[in-house]
C-alpha cells in the first residue's frame, strides 16, 4: 500500500508538471503572438492548442479586446477625417460671405459711388451679415446638441395642429419654388410628449431642405400607427439615384453642389440630432428617384384620439 501511494505521488506530480509546463509553453505561444500582432508582423487573431478551457477563455477575451482596439482606432480616425473636413468647410462658408462683404466695403469706400451704388453695396452687406449669422447660429446650435448640457423640456404636442402651422409659414416660399404640395395630413387628435421648439426646429429644416432642392410634387404626410407619429416629406430627387440616403444627415454633405452656397449643409444632421435627443428616428430612404424623409415619435396614447 505504500508503495501504491507513492507510485500514485510520483504519477500526480509527473502530471502536474507536464500540465504546468503545457500551460507555460502555451503561454509564451501566446506572447509571441501578441508581440507579432503588436509589431504589425501579423494581423491574425490569438489561437490557442484548445486542451485547456481557462485559456481558451483568456485568447477570447484577447481577441475581443483586440477588435474593440481596431474599432477605437477607426473611430478615432473617422472623427479626425470629419474634423478635418468640418474645419475645411466652416472655412469656406465663412470666408464667402466675408470676402464679399470686404469687397463691398471697399467700394463704399471709394469715391464717386452714386447713391443708388451705395445703397445696392448695403443691401448686399446686410444679406451677407445676415447669411454669416445664420451659419453661426447652425454650428453653435450643432454643438449644442452634441452636448450633454443641451436640455429639453419636454410637453405635450398636438402634431396635428403643430405641422399645419409650421407648413402655412412656408407657403410663400413653396410657391415661389413651383412646388406641387400634396397633403394627407390625419385629422385626428396625434400628440406626443417632447420638446416643441425641438419639433418645430425638425419639421422647418425638413420643409426648408424640400423648398431648397426639390422640384415638381412634393408629398406631405402625417399619420398615426403602430404606436407611433410618423412624418414624412417625399419629392423626386433623381440627382440623389444610387446615392446612400444616410448621406444626406453628414455634416456639411452637400448632394446639390451647384447649391452648396444657399446653406450649410446642417439643417438634416441638426434635424437628426435633436430627434435623437427626444427618443424619436429620423431616416432617409430612396425608392427610384424619390426621396423619403421619415420622423417617427412615440404617441402619447392616452391622448391620442379623435378630436
Amino acid at each position: 500500500m505504500p508503495i501504491f501511494l507513492a507510485a500514485l505521488s510520483v504519477a500526480a506530480a509527473a502530471f502536474c508538471l507536464l500540465r504546468l509546463l503545457g500551460l507555460r509553453r502555451e503561454i509564451r505561444r501566446i506572447a509571441r503572438q501578441l508581440r507579432r500582432y503588436n509589431d504589425g508582423e501579423s494581423a491574425a487573431k490569438v489561437v490557442v492548442g484548445g486542451w485547456d478551457r481557462s485559456l481558451e477563455g483568456l485568447a477570447v477575451e484577447i481577441n475581443r479586446h483586440t477588435d474593440l482596439i481596431v474599432q477605437a482606432n477607426a473611430e478615432r480616425r473617422r472623427t479626425e477625417d470629419e474634423l478635418r473636413q468640418a474645419v475645411a468647410n466652416i472655412s469656406h462658408d465663412l470666408r464667402t460671405p466675408l470676402t464679399s462683404i470686404s469687397g463691398y466695403i471697399q467700394l463704399l469706400e471709394a469715391e464717386g459711388l452714386t447713391a443708388d451704388g451705395r445703397r445696392e453695396a448695403i443691401g448686399v452687406i446686410r444679406k451677407r451679415t445676415m447669411r454669416l449669422q445664420s451659419l453661426l447660429n447652425d454650428f453653435y446650435e450643432l454643438s449644442m446638441i452634441d452636448s450633454t448640457d443641451y436640455a429639453l423640456k419636454p410637453t405635450r404636442i398636438r402634431l396635428d395642429k403643430l405641422i399645419p402651422e409650421v407648413l402655412m409659414s412656408f407657403y410663400d416660399e413653396i410657391q415661389e419654388r413651383g412646388l406641387a404640395p400634396v397633403f394627407d395630413l390625419t385629422s385626428s387628435r396625434t400628440e406626443i410628449w417632447a420638446d416643441e421648439s425641438a419639433v418645430r426646429r425638425v419639421i422647418e429644416n425638413l420643409v426648408l431642405n424640400a423648398v431648397r432642392h426639390a422640384t415638381g410634387m412634393l408629398e406631405v404626410r402625417l399619420e398615426a400607427r403602430e404606436g407611433k407619429a410618423v412624418f414624412s416629406l417625399a419629392n423626386a430627387a433623381p440627382h440623389l439615384i444610387g446615392t446612400d440616403p444616410e448621406l444626406l444627415f453628414n455634416r456639411f454633405y452637400m448632394a446639390d453642389a451647384s447649391r452648396s452656397g444657399l446653406s450649410s449643409g446642417l439643417g438634416l444632421s441638426i434635424a437628426r440630432g435633436l430627434m435623437v435627443k427626444m427618443g424619436g428616428s429620423l431616416r432617409g430612404t430612396l425608392e427610384g428617384n424619390k426621396l423619403a424623409l421619415r420622423c417617427e415619435w412615440r404617441l402619447n396614447e392616452k391622448k391620442t384620439g379623435t378630436s
